[in-house]
């Protein structure tokens, strides 16, 4: 389901489109895919060469980087990727990444594993701090309660520990 053998694609332009389950792609850390993802793309082959043009959309549950609590996003993410067999790789030897290189991949044993192209798309589409809002409030850094909430008693003590040993000495002058 989630291959695509280059032998059996024809020479030009094919529609290309998948309704994946969620729960059929495998578990990922940063994620958590909650809805079916729609792929839908055109797949160009010529000879060796396959490009894959389209777009996936879904609903991924991410953890907010604040509060912890898990939130939706609705995702699109959109592509232009050319494959090549993995024998035109470059071996160990360090080479320059020109900007035509980067939506350039490499398929292994004549196959493209499409769960491959949708994890790296959804992934490049996580946003870099997941916020379940703009004004999420957080954990408190003493008891742990989410301010979202409800409100805490603490209060927001913070002592710089390079001052430690400066605050020893005033407290030793205090005393004498």
């Amino acid at each position: 389901m989630f291959l695509l053998e280059v032998a059996r694609l024809r020479e030009g332009a094919d529609p290309l489109e998948r309704t994946i389950a969620p729960g059929d792609l495998a578990a990922e850390e940063d994620y958590r895919v909650v809805a079916p993802i729609v792929l839908e793309a055109t797949v160009a082959k010529d000879k060796a060469k396959v490009r894959i043009v389209g777009h996936a959309s879904t609903t991924l549950e991410l953890a907010c980087s604040r509060c912890l609590d898990g939130y939706e996003v609705p995702v699109d993410a959109r592509f232009d990727l050319l494959y090549l067999p993995s024998a035109e790789s470059s071996g160990a030897e360090e080479v320059e990444v020109r900007e035509e290189d980067i939506n350039t991949a490499f398929y292994r044993d004549g196959v493209i594993d499409l769960a491959e192209l949708l994890h790296e798309q959804l992934y490049l589409m996580l946003p870099m701090k997941p916020l379940c809002r703009d004004d999420c409030q957080g954990l408190c850094p003493m008891c742990g309660v989410n301010r979202n909430v409800t409100t805490c008693s603490c209060e927001p003590r913070w002592e710089d520990p390079r001052f430690a040993g400066l605050k020893a000495l005033l407290k030793e002058s205090d005393d004498a």
